[in-house]
């Protein structure tokens, strides 16, 4: 579940916040006009903001925010509550009456969280809000990520579509929308988050993780897209020295030193590998789109770590950037299969790499 207490400094000059405005102008503007419309699909890649925007409108809603203005006119320009606000508490303790959270859930069965949200968990918010407002309010549910409902779950939240209750409000972050039934889209307002630029990611790091040194956080903000969520995952795992391992691996291609490659493989394989092996397979994939994205971008591609332009330039020298798609696509599907049949992940390893080697033969 995306934490409803995220950090939260200032009304407006909260740099964890920037590319919220837009979001947070177009909802107020609607919001006092007096049409807000029952559902709002926030979409945005994955760690941009849009559960931290979803909490912001609910907590602003819950504790009685709106966009009239006051004597002298003037409205509210964001949807900040002080922290302290007691509403602001019992949203981030999951202990609001008017207030539900849907997300995917452990299967009791093997302990592990879900691939998807299910049925019985929209059929839940159907009965929350058919329910009166326990504070004579809003009622609000948020479905983080509403993408990753099944189709039973997603068709049960089209009823709820058709036929909204008044005062209730339904918000669906989704990182890919073009994933949710048409039918959902058309019912709901779309507040779209942009990827933020690498100076701005850089600075929400500065303020999040000011034991990192410009280049550490530069890198890392061209690692995460636009994403300063994605950017702190990263960074907690390690994933800029990961990063720049791989590069180091594969300057060379190529040519591969195999014991380096066994080595790797050897130590991802460990009992206690396996948060390791994900870094580095997401990494991979990432490296590939940065590959091909770099060849198709004017300025080319700007290090993420030292080597990683110039490896990119001499791979894509030649053109050919479709073989390049067609192993990026190779190697997701390799990762989805290693996951589906529980594949040694070592060999999961060398087969990516020997891929990479007969593709920069080519």
């Amino acid at each position: 579940m995306a934490n409803s207490a995220d950090i939260e400094t200032g009304p407006a000059d909260n740099p964890d916040l920037i590319g919220h405005q837009a979001a947070e102008t177009a909802f107020l503007d609607t919001l006092g006009a007096g049409r807000l419309p029952h559902a709002w699909l926030l979409a945005g890649p994955r760690g941009v903001g849009k559960a931290t925007l979803a909490f912001r409108i609910a907590r602003f809603l819950l504790a009685g925010g709106s966009a009239e203005g006051d004597l002298f006119g003037g409205g509210p320009d964001s949807l900040y509550l002080d922290p302290e606000d007691p509403v602001f508490h019992r949203v981030a303790g999951g202990a609001h009456g008017d207030l539900v959270v849907i997300e995917r859930q452990e299967n009791p069965r093997t302990g592990k969280l879900r691939g998807e949200i299910v049925i019985d968990q929209v059929r839940a918010l159907g009965r929350f809000f058919a329910l009166t407002s326990a504070e004579g309010g809003w009622r609000i549910a948020i479905v983080d990520g509403a993408d990753e409902m099944n189709v039973n779950a997603a068709n049960a939240l089209l009823k709820v579509l058709e036929e909204p209750p008044p005062n209730c409000l339904l918000l669906l972050p989704a990182h890919a929308p073009g994933r949710l039934l048409p039918t959902i889209r058309s019912r709901c307002r779309l507040l779209s988050l942009r990827p933020l630029a690498d100076a701005q990611v850089a600075e929400v790091l500065a303020r999040r993780l000011p034991e990192l040194d410009d280049g550490e956080r530069l890198g890392l903000a061209r690692l995460a897209e636009g994403s300063p969520g994605r950017a702190v995952a990263l960074a907690a795992q390690g994933g800029l020295e990961t990063y720049g391992e791989l590069i180091a691996l594969l300057r060379d291609l190529p040519r591969l030193d195999y014991a380096a490659v066994h080595g790797l493989g050897d130590r991802l394989a460990r009992a206690n590998g396996e948060a390791a092996y994900r870094v580095w397979i997401d990494l991979l994939a990432l490296w590939l789109t940065r590959l091909v994205r770099g060849r198709a971008l004017p300025g080319g591609l700007d290090d993420a770590v030292t080597g990683e332009a110039e490896l990119a330039g001499r791979l894509t020298a030649g053109g050919g950037l479709d073989r390049w798609v067609e192993l990026w696509e190779k190697v997701g599907r390799l990762a989805a299969r290693a996951d589906s049949v529980n594949l040694d992940r070592k060999q999961v390893v060398l087969n990516a790499v020997m891929a990479l080697e007969n593709t920069a033969r080519q």
